[in-house]
């Protein structure tokens, strides 16, 4: 195959092939990588808190990917990007329109889970022609009952997991049960399948910055959810302790026409630990 000819280059598919770019952007050099066939309306995915490029599941991204152009970035600060970790929710939805914008998207469809949900909203409401699709994965509204404890329940969980050697994601994404504790180390493994180019972890100064920024979201008015006309898929797991679960439900009665799945025995992680269900839903609700 002559590989000079990007025609005949293969697209790739898995995310843990995915090439790493940067593009600058306002002084921002934003690391990110994408996967699947170019062209159409991209399908831009927001991370979580602690999050860089490495901590998506390939078992999410793999089957959208493999029909739509797929696209994950690192906010300001975050693992390879450059820049400061912004202080508000606001902001960050800022900045993700800064580096959309800089790949010259006009329209796209989004895919968020926990604190990216947040960014997320707040991209939408501020840019509403920019989203067609919205899909909205263990997270909850501005002003929304209890996410200001996340801080408590981050730390502590950190202290559990430091205290037996785990990763704290075992103990924030899933139950300690039958089911979530097998669950929760598949999940840890898949993160591992890329071996190449990985990304840098995230410093414990933008972490501590990201959870301030979930703090005062969880602390402020209401955004006004029922402007959105945007297609949204809410999904959890029945038992978040990180963002509770009746926020989802909460984001489902305040976005009109909104599709909700729920499910059971499982956590903040819902989503990972269902991906056999939740990749095939997530792909049908994108389909252009």
């Amino acid at each position: 195959m002559d590989n000079t000819n990007a025609v005949n280059e293969p697209v790739v598919t898995s995310y843990a092939k995915a090439p790493a770019s940067t593009v600058t952007a306002e002084g921002v050099s934003y690391a990110y990588r994408e996967l699947g066939p170019k062209g159409g309306i991209p399908v831009v995915f927001f991370v979580h808190l602690a999050a860089t490029l490495d901590n998506w599941d390939p078992r999410i991204i793999d089957p959208i990917a493999r029909n739509r152009h797929v696209i994950t970035f690192d906010q300001p600060g975050v693992g390879a990007s450059t820049g400061q970790v912004p202080k508000s929710i606001e902001a960050m939805a800022d900045d993700a329109y800064t580096f959309i914008k800089a790949l010259g998207f006009e329209k796209i469809d989004v895919f968020s889970f926990s604190l990216g949900g947040m960014v997320a909203q707040d991209l939408t409401i501020k840019h509403p022609h920019l989203v067609r699709k919205l899909v909205l994965t263990g997270t909850g509204p501005r002003g929304g009952k209890n996410i200001d404890k996340v801080i408590g329940t981050t730390y502590w969980d950190i202290l559990r997991a430091t205290l037996t050697r785990s990763d704290p994601k075992e103990f924030l994404f899933f139950n300690r049960n039958s089911t979530g504790k097998p669950a929760a180390k598949a999940f840890i493994q898949r993160l591992q399948e890329r071996t190449e180019n990985r990304d840098k972890p995230i410093s414990p100064r933008a972490f501590q910055t990201q959870l301030k920024a979930i703090q005062e979201f969880g602390r402020s008015a209401p955004s006004n959810l029922s402007a959105l006309t945007q297609a949204a898929l809410i999904a959890n797991g029945d038992n978040d302790r990180m963002v509770p679960s009746t926020l989802s439900e909460e984001l489902h009665r305040r976005i009109k026409g909104s599709e909700l799945i729920i499910y059971p025995d499982s956590g903040h992680g819902g989503i990972f630990q269902y991906h056999a269900k939740f990749a095939p839903a997530v792909v049908e609700f994108l389909a252009p």
